[in-house]
């Protein structure tokens, strides 16, 4: 007999698939949808995951032990209380199959994570409204999608408490776990691991071996255990994302609506006909979330945040549209760069690679410049500054050269002469489409030549820069400040057309 597919959580459409809906980059696409963190920790680059690629032609013989190990340390609990599965939602599904197979499901709120009700379906189970008269009750705390943090109720069915968003609430209900309560957790949210699909759960040990032996062994994969791992050994600040959620919730309020209060990394809203809201900010490259009497919107970071609320106050207020931000990332075996680009702007600057000194010297470009630009990145300092460097002004530079465009009613040249102090640099750019870098800093502190050169490159411009003087450091901070004014210069508004007799560059 052919199986019949059965009902199933369906993903939301891809960024790619947006963008050509809508007609926009597919680049410029900021996902609302996921409650996931704006950027991922810094330990998860490719050094994190070396040793596991070396070995990637072996099986783990013991389980992830390291990782099950620290799972239990950080909670207090014993190694044998800790299992591991491919996201939380496998350990969802095994519960459901365990516990509820042909019996009854129910869910704490009722308006829950849909997941739950997908499982209870994988299981043959019935979802009942009432939990007391319940097989398996599964306990979103805090809630998805509402964000509410609910009572854990007092049931003679099996209890799952999914604590997928504790980290945000700052309490939990491990306790229950000495009551016969399973503690599910995950790696993608607060640690901003989603793709790597690693979650666990908690329960006493013979809960655990009852659901480990159900499992296919190793569902989780070496390289997402040793993500897992580094994340469980430099954890996530979580601190300035409730602060942020803070901010954007008065954002709401101030555009008109009412987000309920939040104990998770999102905002719910109630509203009718919340889809129609989705749609309508589709065009602007924000992606939220729908569901029957509400919205949801994912907490980013203050620049992807303020793109939503600009967004929203286009769509619900007729607020001019918001002044386009360029997104650029970059990512190869040394290092993890992404940037935020707007041209022109008001020297809004914020650069943060852990190379301090060429972080400075960035941000002083920048500013004079008149860019608003966010760059955040990590490298590999085991080699030295080589790469971290190269490759944030390099990241730079491609998104400038798309912000730039066809460099369409620019001056198009620029020139600026700094002094600091002993030293003086001079500086002449041309957005000529041409990467072309004649650069002479002397005494140069390491990399600014190379910077430049890297920012040239891939930005596509001519530069020559000269600066001379005693000091290295102040040698260094004129030629950039130097490139910063002549840039500023080459970004005036001239007309409408490309300045070039030829009509292109």
């Amino acid at each position: 007999m052919r199986p019949e597919p059965l009902e199933s959580y369906t993903w939301p459409p891809s960024s790619e698939s947006i963008a050509e809906r809508v007609g926009i980059d597919p680049r410029d696409v900021i996902r609302f949808d996921g409650n996931v963190p704006a950027d991922p920790l810094s330990v998860a680059r490719p050094a994190t995951i070396a040793r596991a690629l070396a070995d990637i032609n072996e099986y783990d013989r013991g389980r992830y032990e390291p990782l099950r190990g620290a799972i239990a340390a950080r909670h207090g609990r014993s190694i044998d209380e800790v299992t591991l599965g491919a996201g939380s939602d496998e350990l969802i599904v095994l519960c459901a199959r365990l516990f509820a197979e042909g019996g009854t499901v129910a869910t704490v709120p009722a308006t829950s994570y849909s997941m739950y009700r997908y499982a209870a379906i994988m299981a043959g189970a019935r979802l009942v409204d009432d939990p007391g008269a319940a097989d398996l009750v599964f306990v979103c705390r805090p809630n998805n999608p509402t964000g509410e943090l609910p009572d854990v109720p007092n049931v003679s069915g099996q209890l799952v408490i999914d604590e997928a968003y504790a980290d945000y609430a700052g309490v939990d209900a491990l306790e229950w776990i000495d009551r016969g309560a399973i503690v599910l957790r995950t790696f993608s949210k607060a640690f901003g691991l989603a793709g790597a699909r690693v979650g666990y759960a908690l329960g006493a040990a013979p809960l655990i071996a009852a659901l480990s032996s159900r499992q296919a062994p190793l569902s989780v994969s070496s390289l997402s255990a040793a993500l897992a791992l580094a994340a469980l050994a430099s954890p996530p600040d979580v601190g300035p994302q409730i602060a942020e959620r803070e901010r954007l919730a008065d954002g709401l309020r101030a555009l008109g609506l009412s987000p309920v209060p939040s104990y998770t990394n999102f905002l719910y809203v109630p509203m009718e006909e919340p889809s129609r809201l989705v749609e309508d900010l589709l065009p602007y490259g924000v992606v939220t979330r729908a569901f029957r009497g509400g919205w949801r919107v994912s907490v980013r970071d203050r620049e992807d945040d303020d793109r939503l609320l600009a967004a929203l106050a286009a769509v619900r207020t007729g607020a001019p549209e918001p002044t386009r931000v360029v997104r650029q990332q970059r990512a190869t075996a040394e290092t993890r760069f992404r940037v935020r680009l707007r041209v022109p702007g008001e020297g809004r600057v914020h650069v943060e690679s852990g190379e301090g000194f060429y972080d400075h010297m960035l941000q002083q470009l920048a500013f004079h410049g008149g860019l608003d630009l966010r760059v955040e990145g990590v490298g590999d300092p085991e080699t030295g500054d080589h790469h971290t460097v190269e490759d944030m002004f390099r990241t730079v530079g491609e998104a400038l050269d798309r912000a730039l465009g066809d460099r369409r009613g620019l001056a198009r040249y620029g020139e600026a002469r700094v002094p600091m102090d002993e030293a003086q640099a001079h500086a002449v750019i041309d957005l000529s489409g041409r990467p072309v870098a004649v650069i002479d800093i002397d005494p140069d502190p390491g990399m600014a030549a190379h910077a430049l050169e890297s920012l040239v490159q891939t930005a596509r411009v001519t530069l020559h820069v000269t600066a001379h003087g005693r000091n290295a450091h102040h040698v260094a901070e004129a030629a950039f400040k130097a490139v910063g004014r002549a840039l500023a210069a080459a970004l005036a508004p001239r007309g409408t057309m490309v300045n070039s007799t030829k009509g292109s560059l």
